[in-house]
């Protein structure tokens, strides 16, 4: 058994959870426009599912807006209404051949729940790093048990997962400092 393999397997997926969270992080409106803010919202057109990302340009003309060109005009209306379900606090208004949506100011109820929604994201993604090093810890206790690798071994790679597990936790818990301040900034 590679134990070296193992772990760089278990790091990899500990920073998919960081990346996803980070990402989840961006979704949240802190008072100044991010493309990231509706990006993903789902759309119902030509019969499925898709992000607004895949049926529409994403531009933000400056910091209090985010302007959306359909690629289609005929999903403007289907856009706006996904924007307007999707209860982010976006209200958008259709121009024409682009749909403008301003960012609201926040308000210190709305800077509360923001926060609060940051704290689940940050926890999730906590959440899937344990499991991950749970996980790596599992494959390298079934190899000592195997006697695929010795005791000693072992330790040093529970000790290395560990390692990788704190930085992760310590890196999301920075993100979640950082979009707090974001919060209380704006």
């Amino acid at each position: 058994m590679d134990t070296k393999k193992v772990i760089a397997d278990g790091a990899a997926s500990m920073k998919k959870a960081l990346d996803h969270t980070l990402h989840e992080f961006h979704t949240l409106n802190t008072g100044k426009a991010q493309p990231s803010m509706v990006e993903n919202i789902q759309v119902e057109v030509y019969g499925s599912l898709q992000p607004i990302k895949n049926v529409a340009a994403i531009m933000t003309p400056d910091a209090r807006s985010i302007s959306i060109q359909p690629f289609d005009k005929g999903t403007s209306k289907d856009i706006i209404k996904a924007i307007q379900g999707a209860n982010i606090g976006i209200n958008p208004v259709d121009q024409g051949n682009i749909i403008r949506c301003p960012i609201p100011d926040l308000t210190t109820q709305r800077r509360q729940e923001l926060a609060k929604i940051a704290h689940k994201y940050a926890e999730e993604g906590k959440v899937r790093v344990r499991n991950v090093r749970r996980d790596t810890l599992e494959v390298l206790k079934k190899g000592q048990k195997d006697k695929l690798i010795s005791e000693d071994e072992f330790k040093r790679a529970e000790k290395e997962v560990q390692t990788q597990h704190d930085k992760f936790i310590a890196d999301i818990d920075k993100a979640l400092k950082g979009k707090e301040a974001d919060l209380q900034k704006v």
